[in-house]
């Protein structure tokens, strides 16, 4: 999906608003659709045919979180951004707990709103790894509904936030993943306290694959890490 392909769902109930976005966005040769109310939005998705969601998460009728939670069934992988007027810690966790790929509060600047929306439908269009409920890593077998690493029949057992690190370091296999994106989508903070409790959670998966010298999660310096088997 690249930007002039996009058909993007605009959820917001402050028509002022809600218009300038249509009409800054349509500016930009994109298709847009507004609406008012959460029901109405949710309607609108599965009789549509959009490949993008802005969701305001204060909403009549149904919540932004609600509906993005609804269409993350229909289609798990369509890019959601949160537009909000609070910046609590609590919302911004659970948005990307849902799946958000951004938060902005209000107000924002429109040009700063469109670049992000670019970079996110680029990354939606990279094939990604498909990453099953149970995956060899060397020697291990990851089971992450289970919460499980097995090697030779003895079982370590994780905890869902070590689950969570190591199937998005599986997702990318022998390729980077940015410390802020890890801190973003699982600690919902990228600051220096989740920096170094993500610090810890790499040191204790490094000595979960021990058994397995040809396993590496390699530390590229102020980037991120590297899944190697």
């Amino acid at each position: 999906m690249t930007e002039n392909k996009l058909n993007i769902l605009v959820a917001e109930d402050d028509l002022n608003l809600g218009f300038l976005l249509v009409d800054f966005l349509e500016s930009r040769n994109v298709k847009v659709t507004l609406f008012k109310d959460g029901e109405a939005a949710f309607d609108g998705f599965k009789n549509g045919n959009f490949n993008f969601c802005i969701l305001d998460v204060m909403l009549p009728k149904m919540d932004g979180f609600s509906i993005a939670q609804k269409i993350k069934l229909v289609d798990p992988d369509i890019p959601v951004v949160f537009l909000t007027a609070r910046a609590m810690k609590e919302d911004k966790m659970k948005g990307y707990t849902i799946g958000a790929d951004d938060y902005i509060t209000k107000p924002f600047d429109e040009d700063e709103l469109w670049c992000k929306i670019v970079a996110i439908s680029k990354r939606s269009d990279r094939p990604e790894a498909v990453i099953e409920n149970v995956i060899q890593i060397g020697r291990y077998e990851f089971d992450f509904e289970n919460l499980s690493l097995t090697i030779e029949g003895k079982i370590k057992r994780l905890t869902t936030r070590e689950a969570e690190v190591l199937r998005m370091l599986c997702n990318a296999k022998k390729n980077v993943v940015r410390r802020e994106q890890i801190l973003t989508a699982i600690w919902g903070e990228n600051d220096y306290f989740a920096g170094r409790s993500l610090d810890v959670f790499i040191s204790k998966l490094r000595k979960y694959f021990a058994e397995d010298p040809n396993i590496n999660i390699e530390n590229v310096v102020k980037v991120g890490y590297i899944l190697n088997c």
